[in-house]
């Protein structure tokens, strides 16, 4: 009969063992983690419960033991019976026992009480919140600055933002950092770039956008191998998220053109980069150290005549296109003149040939 009174003990702790192991697989969570909250938790049951938070805690999750010792110490006379044993009574728990020394008494976790397990079970479950905080910290450090992939888990019907899971975190994309005209529903994955991280009171948070310029300088980095072993670099990235971009690129290896790197045979890798981002129109142009030139390119598809930089030395400069280049060079609504400036960081006026500019 006395081994069929254990029994249910030793399930018990097989099943704590068990969800713990559970825990560690689903959320991350170090068993050793858990087991550490867990002692502590106990010995704040004691106190509650004994009026003694001594406690010696054997724990061995690979065999599934988990015994818990209330420490008293051996006196001639107990005073204080939470805390003191006679030392009669403790030489029959350990024959070694001796005045001054301390003996561990089993307990039954069982017998607790109500209010000692609701205690441990507190603590454990803001252990799992503290883990669970510093983990989708670590997570996000780990992606500051780069561009990840997120599963889109809701769409808010109001405010239209993105409740989003990378890897084991979750995170907001705003209607504001979103591309403009996309069509985007839960299930869907999206690349997103992890713009900063901050730690807040609610926990840390992610600032990330699919408007950032940068969001296409990683998408390229991931699509051209050039540009991952430095073969090919990015200068520079200015975009109208949903709409334009323009990106300049240097060969370092004089037998790689490094516009035709990233575009690709057949325009595969940038069809790739512009499926991803809803159809925005992508230059790629050639960075020039020369400003001339690079202010040539950088107002491409229209042709160039002329760059004439100004003579106080601002960087500023009149560029001169065929008349019937003048509205492709300014673009519509001016977009394209206004990201070649933002990309070459001159101000740019734009005239045509003849000089006569019509109505404007």
């Amino acid at each position: 009969m006395a081994s069929k009174k254990k029994e249910p003990e030793k399930v018990g702790n097989e099943e704590l063992f068990q969800a713990l192991v559970l825990l560690e697989k689903e959320k991350g969570i170090p068993v050793e983690f858990m087991l550490d909250k867990i002692k502590k938790a106990i010995s704040t049951a004691c106190k509650n419960s004994y009026g003694n938070e001594e406690v010696a805690i054997d724990v061995d999750a690979a065999t599934g033991k988990f015994d818990v010792y209330l420490q008293k110490e051996v006196v001639e006379e107990v005073e204080n019976p939470n805390r003191e044993i006679l030392l009669e009574r403790a030489k029959q728990l350990d024959p070694m026992a001796e005045v001054g020394g301390f003996v561990g008494i089993a307990l039954d976790t069982k017998q607790f009480g109500r209010v000692a397990a609701q205690t441990a079970r507190n603590i454990i479950r803001q252990g799992i919140r503290d883990s669970e905080r510093g983990q989708m910290l670590q997570e996000f450090q780990s992606k500051h600055q780069e561009l990840v992939s997120a599963l889109v888990e809701r769409v808010d019907p109001q405010t239209g933002a993105l409740s989003l899971r990378i890897g084991k975190a979750e995170a907001i994309l705003p209607k504001v950092e979103q591309v403009g005209g996309e069509n985007v529903r839960e299930g869907d994955y999206i690349k997103v770039y992890v713009v900063d991280v901050r730690e807040t009171e609610k926990g840390p948070k992610a600032i990330i956008s699919r408007t950032h310029p940068d969001l296409v300088k990683r998408m390229f980095e991931t699509e051209v191998p050039e540009i991952y072993d430095g073969t090919v670099e990015i200068k520079g990235v200015s975009r109208e998220a949903g709409s334009r971009t323009k990106m300049a690129v240097l060969s370092h290896n004089p037998d790689v053109d490094a516009v035709g790197a990233c575009i690709g045979t057949r325009g595969v890798r940038v069809s790739e980069i512009v499926a991803e981002l809803g159809g925005e129109k992508i230059d790629i142009i050639e960075y020039n150290e020369d400003p001339k030139a690079f202010i040539a390119a950088a107002l491409s598809p229209a042709k160039v005549l002329n760059v004439e930089p100004a003579e106080d030395g601002s960087r500023a400069c009149k560029v001169t296109v065929p008349d019937n280049q003048l509205s492709l060079a300014i673009g519509n609504k001016g977009q394209n003149v206004r990201l070649a400036a933002r990309l070459t960081g001159w101000k740019i006026d734009i005239k045509p040939e003849s000089g006569f500019y019509g109505e404007d």
